[in-house]
């Protein structure tokens, strides 16, 4: 099969032999996939684990029709459309965890609309529900909301019944388009007053979660607001993993603040993840509630480019290859 694979001198479009599925997996006929930002690290080798190291197939999430299913991968049938996330994305083939794969809730969906979804429908899910503990009528803030998985989280605040909901965004035009994924405020982190128009917008009081994807030096005004009593989850770091920590203030909000990764978590913690997603969101998904905008389509053969332009960080939403 074609597959995108990551060699001694780095990653190469190649032919490599199909996976096998296991007992508790399903093969799939990949027709779409799509990028996310931890992609650019797996090109340099830089992410440990199952996904990483020479002779990976890259690439985190996908959609397709199943080929096989193993014995204990129950509810699959040949030829069923499907999308899920695992390792192996880019190929013409790939093999998944049955808990991470969810059958395509409608029909009309494509290949490429349901490719962008898993990996930000467990993240978010995840970070808002499970570890952010949001309760209906909550107030809610998504630091770094026009990713991909930042307007997912915008969009399963409010589909979980969160009665305000801000996004950040540094880019005026991507701030423009977050009240179409959920944002009642759309603030730009790089303005000194961002945080006053949080509390203004929230009687003063703050957020009750931040789901925080940037972390750096910023995150001091993070901590300004949310308030007091509130919770902080960190997903990302793409303004840096390293910054100085006002603990002092930590302590006067009485914040409780939560790391999650994907990467440290037993396979039986990613099925509770995928479960606890789909009995909370599929039927958001079958009404047509939760979707992310596609950016831009590429072949396969033309993966370098699509990961360039993920790289120049130009693009609002999911980038898709097709497979």
């Amino acid at each position: 099969m074609k597959a995108y694979v990551l060699t001694e001198t780095g990653p190469k479009l190649t032919e490599a032999a199909p996976p096998k599925p296991g007992p508790a997996e399903v093969l799939v006929r990949v027709r779409a996939a799509a990028l996310n930002r931890v992609d650019l690290a797996m090109t340099r080798g830089h992410v440990h684990g199952r996904a990483g190291g020479v002779g990976a197939v890259l690439g985190l999430e996908w959609a397709g029709e199943v080929v096989e299913a193993g014995p204990e991968a129950q509810g699959f049938g040949v030829g069923q459309r499907v999308m899920g996330s695992g390792a192996g994305a880019f190929a013409e083939y790939a093999v998944a965890d049955a808990g991470a794969v969810w059958a395509i809730p409608d029909a009309d969906m494509s290949f490429e609309a349901a490719a962008a979804l898993p990996v930000a429908l467990r993240t978010m899910h995840d970070a808002v529900v499970t570890n952010g503990a949001l309760q209906p009528g909550q107030a809610v803030l998504i630091n770094g909301a026009s990713s991909g998985v930042g307007l997912m989280g915008m969009q399963i605040a409010k589909a979980m019944g969160a009665a305000f909901v801000a996004g950040s965004s540094t880019n005026p035009g991507r701030r423009e388009r977050l009240g179409e994924f959920g944002a009642d405020l759309a603030v730009d982190p790089n303005d000194a007053g961002w945080v006053d128009q949080v509390l203004q917008a929230t009687e003063k009081r703050g957020v009750d979660l931040v789901v925080d994807q940037v972390s750096g030096p910023g995150f001091r005004q993070v901590m300004q607001a949310t308030r007091i009593g509130g919770r902080i989850v960190n997903v990302g770091r793409l303004g840096g993993d390293r910054a100085e920590f006002d603990f002092d203030l930590h302590a006067l909000r009485r914040l409780t603040y939560v790391g999650v990764t994907f990467r440290t978590r037993s396979r039986a913690e990613v099925r509770e993840v995928g479960r606890r997603a789909r009995e909370d969101l599929f039927s958001h998904l079958e009404a047509g509630r939760l979707t992310l905008p596609i950016d831009a389509v590429y072949p396969l053969d033309d993966i370098e480019a699509a990961l360039a332009h993920m790289k120049a960080n130009a693009h609002f939403g999911k980038i898709v290859v097709t497979v």
